[in-house]
């Protein structure tokens, strides 16, 4: 899964207050630093477009929690690759199931384009059917692998799809962030807006988006998410996000490790030869 928007990303995944006690108790205060030159576009432009490098491969696990603390786990190995555009398309990434037991040898397979307004096809395999059936988004609401992320957020998000509005800096605890109101401009959105918290560092190659607030139309909050990233080389990769529910209040986490950039993912791995082969089928 390629929880990034590569327009400013994503993905998915600096520090922020990861753990759900510290989330709760953060004291918000305003920065008294001002920088009227800057403006919501700019920092998008700045901050939200890093390289998460050409391909990626590692495990994948996602955590779901409900409000009774009930907990539901599972494992993919994953294989991303960044296509720039290269007969329209944007990337691909391949989902191998690994964990519960019972779903293994299943297997997912989303191929995304550059033409944002273009959706995404994607395919499912189920070994207990043999199958390889395709997988339609019935609505950009839907929820993305049961979690408290939609097929929207995980969606590709064109810059000049909303209004960005710089609400100034933000400071949490020792950190400081630049706050930017993004405000669609379609008619009836599925959001109507979201506040994006870039971290700000002493230079912009720095700087990255560490949290989302979701607003539904009615201007109420309904989900956060928290975003931690690691730097490996010159890419930039998530490794860690907390989406929680205000609504629910369920918690969904998302985590990537033993992460390897740059392998040399081959394009003959997203095809429908591999979902049946499962994950032999990288190693051929």
């Amino acid at each position: 899964m390629n929880l990034r928007n590569h327009r400013w990303y994503s993905y998915a995944h600096a520090m922020i207050c990861m753990a759900g006690a510290a989330v709760l108790c953060i004291s918000i205060a305003s920065a008294e630093e001002s920088e009227p030159e800057l403006t919501g576009k700019q920092i998008f432009e700045r901050c939200g477009n890093k390289y998460p490098g050409d391909d990626q491969q590692g495990k994948f696990t996602v955590i779901l929690q409900d409000k009774e603390g009930k907990v539901m786990k599972s494992e993919y190995l994953r294989y991303w690759k960044d296509y720039k555009g290269k007969d329209d398309v944007a990337d691909k990434m391949l989902l191998f199931t690994t964990y519960p037991p019972e779903a293994k040898g299943s297997a997912f397979m989303r191929v995304a384009y550059s033409e944002h307004d273009k959706p995404v096809d994607q395919w499912i395999y189920l070994p207990a059917l043999k199958k390889i059936r395709r997988v339609s988004i019935r609505d950009l609401g839907d929820s993305f692998l049961n979690s408290n992320l939609t097929y929207a957020d995980v969606s590709r998000r064109a810059l000049e799809d909303d209004d960005h509005k710089y609400l100034g800096t933000r400071q949490v605890d020792d950190a400081v962030f630049y706050v930017v109101e993004s405000t669609p401009k379609e008619a009836n959105p599925i959001y109507g807006k979201r506040v994006f918290w870039f971290l700000k560092t002493k230079n912009w190659d720095e700087c990255i988006n560490t949290r989302i607030d979701y607003y539904d139309n009615s201007g109420e909050l309904i989900k956060d998410q928290f975003i931690k990233w690691q730097r490996m080389g010159d890419a930039w990769v998530w490794d860690r996000v907390l989406v929680r529910s205000r609504r629910t209040l369920s918690a969904s986490i998302f985590q990537l490790s033993e992460i390897k950039i740059n392998a040399g993912v081959d394009d003959e791995l997203f095809s429908a030869r591999s979902l049946e082969h499962g994950p032999a089928a990288a190693m051929e």
